[in-house]
């Protein structure tokens, strides 16, 4: 491959380049969209009995609205069941013949474990965050998102039973009574009936895109209540945690999309200088005699980008525009300083080329004694480029005449 070909394919390849840079872009935008959830799994319920004794089923049902790509709401109702016990030692208690009737005899209750459970629903409302939005941006497609919630509700709970392992002939009030008489553990807070309690509670999800509409997820929330809540009196909050799974489907368009358009080049106009031509009347012309045109004095004084001193290459030129003027004292010349639009900013090139003609200016007042009056100072900034190369165009001119 010859160095022809070489070069040929490397402008096509920058060629390539330039243009996908140009290329329009597609920007997704999020549209607010309601969706439901349905979701089961089981329920922990905090106690100090073995954890296989404390778990019980549970279910949720959810409606939401993803208000943005981070925020949402949903209100939910959780439901099914918990569960409590107390571990039980040997004790002995009046024995009975019917429900509230006792008798006049004893009986001994051998110790172990007495477990009781209750239904309950729960509605409640949450505030929903989209983690994974918020680190890694907006991206509808992707599979895997990460979710937190904080909420509250009400718990209307009914239906606590009597303990699993109590006799048929013992109420469960009775039996409250004569176990707390005991003291071997406090069970003030038993209750029966229906009860409504306020609850708060905190979690996480994560949910895994099938497709637009339909979202398989998991689940874990942590919900607490009031100490009354298990029956039995701690002097603390009680808890209870679920952990759940489910599909959860999107109503309508969840996105759409939008095409950014890619910025027009700027157009770079280069403009030229135009010299001065001093038009003087001409003297009656002799038949043999020919016309001379004087044209006016230039030098042009270069210098290195982002730089304003002369150079001693350069400050030959301003010699040689002094000593034209010494050589014609009636001459004027003017000094217009100029930078590349190129580099740097118009703030910044209008600096430089002011600069770039004081140089100059310094130069013939200063070292060669030229009068100010007879120099005209002026700058252009980026505004103009004189030059076609803009390395050429950091530059000031000088014009006598």
């Amino acid at each position: 491959m010859n160095i022809k070909k070489v070069l040929l394919s490397c402008l096509m390849l920058a060629g390539v380049l330039s243009v996908s840079a140009q290329e329009a872009k597609t920007e997704y935008v999020h549209n607010p969209y309601w969706y439901i959830q349905v979701q089961g799994g089981a329920q922990y319920t905090l106690g100090e009995i073995d954890f296989k004794d404390l778990i019980s089923p549970n279910v949720q049902v959810s409606l939401g609205r993803q208000f943005t790509p981070i925020f949402g709401a949903r209100l939910s109702v959780n439901a099914w069941q918990s569960r409590a016990g107390i571990e039980l030692n040997s004790f002995t208690y009046p024995n009975v013949s019917g429900e509230g009737a006792q008798g006049t005899t004893t009986a001994t209750r051998q110790g172990g474990t007495t477990k009781w459970k209750w239904m309950y629903v729960a509605p409640g409302i949450d505030f929903t965050f989209n983690l994974s939005n918020i680190i890694c941006g907006y991206n509808p497609n992707r599979i895997f998102n990460v979710s937190a919630f904080i909420g509250g509700g009400a718990n209307i709970a009914w239906g606590m039973d009597k303990a699993s392992n109590w006799d048929n002939d013992i109420t469960a009030q009775y039996f409250v009574n004569t176990y707390a008489e005991t003291g071997q553990q406090n069970i003030d807070y038993y209750w029966t009936g229906t009860k409504v309690r306020g609850y708060g509670r905190a979690g996480i999800t994560a949910d895994f895109r099938v497709s637009e509409a339909v979202s398989l997820g998991l689940e874990v929330n942590a919900n607490t209540l009031s100490d009354h809540y298990n029956g039995k009196k701690a002097n603390n909050w009680d808890w209870y945690f679920n952990a759940l799974a489910g599909i959860k489907i999107n109503l309508g368009k969840t996105h759409t999309t939008r095409t950014i358009e890619a910025p027009k080049p700027v157009e770079r106009v280069v403009e030229k200088v135009v010299e001065k031509i001093i038009e003087k009347p001409c003297p009656p012309v002799e038949p043999t005699s020919a016309v001379v045109v004087k044209e006016p004095f230039r030098r042009d004084v270069f210098f290195s980008i982002n730089k304003t001193a002369v150079t001693k290459q350069e400050q030959v030129k301003v010699k040689e525009v002094a000593d034209y003027l010494k050589a014609n004292p009636n001459a004027t010349v003017e000094v217009t300083g100029y930078a590349d639009r190129g580099t740097g900013n118009p703030r910044i090139n209008k600096r430089l080329s002011d600069q770039r003609a004081k140089s100059v200016f310094n130069m013939l007042t200063k070292q060669y004694k030229i009068a100010a009056s007879r120099i005209k100072v002026d700058s252009k900034g980026d505004t103009i480029q004189p030059f076609a190369k803009e390395v050429e165009n950091r530059v000031t001119i000088c014009i006598a005449e």
